[in-house]
């Protein structure tokens, strides 16, 4: 039989209806009561971490998940976290680099209705939730609408539809239909031991460039931060006439801020070589974020700068792939 720890931390699926509309509230002994009827193969424990709107998630929030992992981890098989959509993408980016070396399941899932209403996802995502759980597998993974997404690549599409993840530029982990679970590619297990990495620095930004967007809010930024997200266009290139932000991005790699260069394009990635713009921009000391999600440059870059600030060693960890985070070039031309 396998023990699960199922974490509760709030969200539409423990929402009720107030007056101020939907918000968190069920107990402990309400969540558990629609757990009521899971497989004999399974024993479930459900624990309330916290019960609050994932808008409202922060850093700390993930540390406080990954820390209850780490002191459940050796006696359970498996955890499930039920969590609110809207940030669940970063939680689980952020979790897949603060839990390293997992060789049991944490498994993030949440709905788009709560569970409690009498039309809802919320009960076929934890039942699957709870099914992909049992698995003898390791990682982070989000399970959504019968769908395995590992945990870097999950990213929120949709706002009302029960499909409302995808995984972006990577395969899903896998399918489940009932208590079948079908694998499209399963992760190399590791054999090193599981350890905590919960070191986190909030003090990053995350721009969407624009047109007209004056190059003087650097300077603010510069102040403020100790690294810079910037989604640019296209494969990545910044513009470089007129109101060039080509000076305020030398000014801040000198200063030893990490400069990370993405694309507002949700796939395949930047390319900074392909274009003049992008290439008067990769003579600068930036970071390359290959064909990652922003969900996972944020929270990677927190943790990376929770580890060293060093601008050489933040490139080389950035630019690493991690959690499945990025892609590798042989796996981009398969």
């Amino acid at each position: 039989m396998k023990k699960l720890l199922l974490l509760a931390t709030g969200g539409t699926i423990a929402s009720i209806e107030s007056n101020e509309g939907l918000a968190p509230g069920l107990s402990a002994e309400e969540l558990l009561h629609h757990f009521e009827n899971t497989p004999q193969t399974i024993q479930v424990d459900c624990k309330i971490l916290m019960n609050r709107d994932s808008t409202n998630m922060q850093p700390e929030h993930w540390i406080q998940m990954a820390q209850a992992i780490a002191e459940h981890y050796e006696q359970y098989d498996g955890f499930v976290i039920t969590h609110g959509t809207d940030t669940l993408g970063y939680t689980s980016a952020a979790l897949s680099y603060m839990l390293t070396n997992l060789q049991k399941p944490v498994v993030i899932t949440g709905s788009q209705v709560p569970i409690s209403f009498k039309k809802t996802d919320a009960k076929k995502n934890v039942a699957d939730a709870l099914r992909f759980a049992s698995e003898d597998i390791g990682g982070v993974f989000v399970v959504f609408d019968g769908r395995v997404i590992i945990g870097t690549r999950a990213v929120k599409m949709r706002t009302k539809s029960y499909d409302a993840f995808e995984s972006i530029n990577h395969p899903y982990v896998a399918y489940i239909s009932g208590n079948d679970v079908a694998y499209s590619w399963k992760p190399a297990q590791t054999q090193s031991p599981f350890a905590l990495n919960a070191s986190l620095c909030p003090d990053v930004f995350l721009m969407k460039l624009y047109p007209g967007m004056k190059p003087e809010v650097f300077d603010f930024i510069k102040k403020m931060y100790k690294g810079v997200i910037i989604e640019s266009f296209g494969n990545g290139g910044l513009p470089f006439e007129n109101r060039s932000l080509l000076p305020k991005i030398k000014d801040l790699t000198e200063a030893g801020i990490s400069v990370v260069i993405t694309t507002q394009c949700l796939e395949e990635g930047e390319d900074l070589c392909l274009y003049e713009v992008g290439r008067k921009v990769a003579h600068y000391n930036v970071i390359l974020s290959g064909d990652m999600n922003t969900e996972a440059i944020v929270t990677k870059l927190m943790w990376t700068l929770g580890k060293t600030t060093d601008i050489a060693n933040v490139k080389q960890i950035m630019e690493s792939p991690i959690a499945w985070d990025r892609s590798t070039d042989s796996e981009k031309e398969d």
